[in-house]
């Protein structure tokens, strides 16, 4: 049984209110029984919502037979054991429950260290309350605490041993991650980042064909992929698909993902992808935003992708995502609609951000000209007696390295003269 709080006055119906709540109870591989929600400005801080409503909920529990309850915040341990004693069943918060999904999708070492590690300190201040049967068994004169409070420390002990172990081996990876992405060559590199399901690995196989797996599910992508994309002329990008975000993404999964997020926090440009049907991509998209502000890509450069073009019925829905970002570019994955105008505005941000010059590569550095193909747009090439006279445009990183080795600025003497 999935439960929540919303706002006084929300026109919503249970069970649009907890949608999202469903899709992650499935992706859980949980059989939702029914929505309960109350309308209130804020949850109560002892039980989360009102007592009659609680009550009410415990006769729902029982009437259909639950096993569990799910709630669509984030509980304090206090609020989840008065719903537990009231309900009788086991009580699971949004947070539990998304660790839950990541733990089931973890495939890496990395992935599953971060995920332990989001799950351990989510679990640490709820210690006191899997131990409170024993603390029922402390009294006695000069007795300062029983056999609950000693296994409490205990667990403490260990909880915090293993938080600090997984710590330093995710340093060492985040470290490790830093050196990889820093020695790749000098190729643009452009990260696809959104909220979950909405189609970032599916894009990533129709511009790269790199293959990598596209579930129609809620985070069926936790490990950070990077493959070649060639755009037209020959040039090739390095595009990143990462894993999704979403509404009320647990503090401690941000945190612990830092490592996995650090290919796209080095990315020269984002490209920001929603689900053009779902009727909250403008919440989704907002929910984007504020999460890759908490991790520190807010100076990055952002191009909001509106996907699954094909399943938006009224194009009209679409206009609140337009006033956030005027320059978004509407596709669809499954049907190819508006991918020649986003590799359009692809080329139009290359252009904006990098350098245009004309360079001589001068025969002995002729070796050059497959890497600047490769790595920098040639706008015009043709052979003189110095050599080979390039228009190109390309980052100032490429330029410097090219300047470096052989290359040099064209200078007006080094264009062949027309025949009188």
């Amino acid at each position: 049984m999935l439960f929540g709080i919303v706002p006084a006055g929300d026109p919503r119906t249970a069970a649009e209110a907890l949608h999202e709540l469903q899709l992650l109870a499935g992706t859980a591989e949980f059989q939702v029984a029914g929505c309960m929600v109350q309308h209130r400005r804020q949850p109560d801080p002892h039980s989360y919502m009102g007592t009659g409503k609680l009550d009410e909920l415990a006769d729902v529990v029982k009437l259909a037979r639950c096993s569990a309850v799910i709630c669509d915040d984030s509980l304090t341990p206090n609020q989840a054991r008065n719903i537990e004693e009231a309900v009788d069943v086991p009580v699971i918060d949004r947070s539990e429950l998304i660790l839950q999904i990541f733990s089931m999708h973890a495939r890496t070492p990395q992935a599953k260290l971060q995920v332990e590690l989001a799950a351990l300190e989510y679990e640490m201040p709820r210690l006191k309350r899997k131990w409170s049967h024993l603390e029922r068994q402390r009294g006695g004169i000069g007795v300062r605490g029983g056999a609950g409070e000693k296994q409490i420390d205990v667990d403490r002990h260990l909880l915090r041993q293993r938080i600090s172990s997984i710590t330093k081996d995710l340093k060492r990876i985040e470290a490790h991650k830093e050196r990889e992405v820093s020695a790749r060559p000098d190729l643009f590199t452009v990260a696809l980042v959104g909220y979950t399901n909405a189609g970032k690995s599916s894009m990533m196989n129709r511009l790269t064909s790199a293959g990598v797996l596209a579930e129609n599910k809620l985070f069926s992508t936790l490990d950070t992929r990077t493959r070649p994309w060639r755009l037209s002329g020959g040039r090739t990008i390095l595009l990143t698909d990462t894993v999704g975000f979403i509404r009320k993404l647990p503090h401690q999964l941000v945190a612990s993902f830092h490592a996995t997020l650090q290919e796209a926090l080095n990315a020269d440009l984002l490209l920001v992808l929603v689900d053009g049907s779902s009727p909250e991509a403008t919440e989704q998209l907002r929910t984007v935003h504020e999460v890759l502000d908490q991790l520190g890509s807010g100076d990055l450069p952002r191009l909001t992708v509106v996907n699954k073009l094909d399943l938006v019925k009224d194009r009209s829905m679409l206009h609140g995502i337009y006033q956030m970002d005027p320059r978004a570019v509407a596709v669809s994955v499954h049907s190819g609609e508006g991918i020649e105008q986003l590799l359009a505005s692809m080329q139009e941000h290359l252009a904006s951000v990098e350098n245009r010059v004309e360079i001589l590569l001068p025969h002995r550095a002729g070796g050059l000209r497959a890497e600047i193909r490769a790595k920098a747009t040639v706008l015009s090439e043709f052979f003189t007696e110095a050599g080979c006279l390039m228009e190109i445009q390309a980052s100032p990183a490429l330029l410097g390295r090219l300047l470096a080795e052989g290359a040099s600025l064209a200078d007006p003497s080094d264009r062949p003269q027309p025949e009188a």
